[in-house]
């Protein structure tokens, strides 16, 4: 049965998710969520995503950076590239400042097969497009 955690999406689950700490928007549709606070690239604001995650050990949470399979990356893989220094991620009610790395090789593939079987539609983006689907791992910085 789906709950009505599973219709929130975009502003409105950040929002949602903020407002409860977590209580509401942290399962989605069976994954789980963080918020991931970048700032723009160009406009210099914070933008806040709510995108599907997956524990690596403590203190490592794994994101991809797929876009649906669109031919270009995501805002926020781009804004966080361009501002490595102002990521912030809130898991729960937990928010810290954060610092990233785009998987890859050996790690890259655990790390894809860890987040296909999370969320299997993965596989079929990847399949639409022909950039490499960055796969991104958020560590607790400081």
């Amino acid at each position: 049965m789906a709950s009505d955690d599973d219709q929130l999406f975009g502003e409105e689950h950040v929002s949602a998710y903020r407002e409860s700490g977590g209580e509401r928007g942290y399962i989605w549709r069976g994954a789980e969520i963080l918020l991931l606070t970048t700032k723009g690239r160009k406009s210099g604001e914070d933008r806040t995503m709510a995108l599907i995650q997956r524990a690596d050990g403590d203190d490592r949470w794994v994101v991809v950076a797929s876009k649906g399979g669109a031919p270009q990356h995501p805002a926020w893989f781009l804004n966080m590239r361009g501002n490595p220094d102002a990521v912030r991620v809130q898991v729960r009610a937990d928010e810290f400042p954060a610092r990233f790395h785009v998987a890859e090789g050996e790690e890259r593939e655990r790390l894809w097969q860890a987040m296909t079987d999370v969320w299997p539609d993965y596989d079929a983006y990847q399949a639409k497009t022909d950039r490499q689907i960055p796969v991104v791992v958020l560590e607790r910085a400081g």
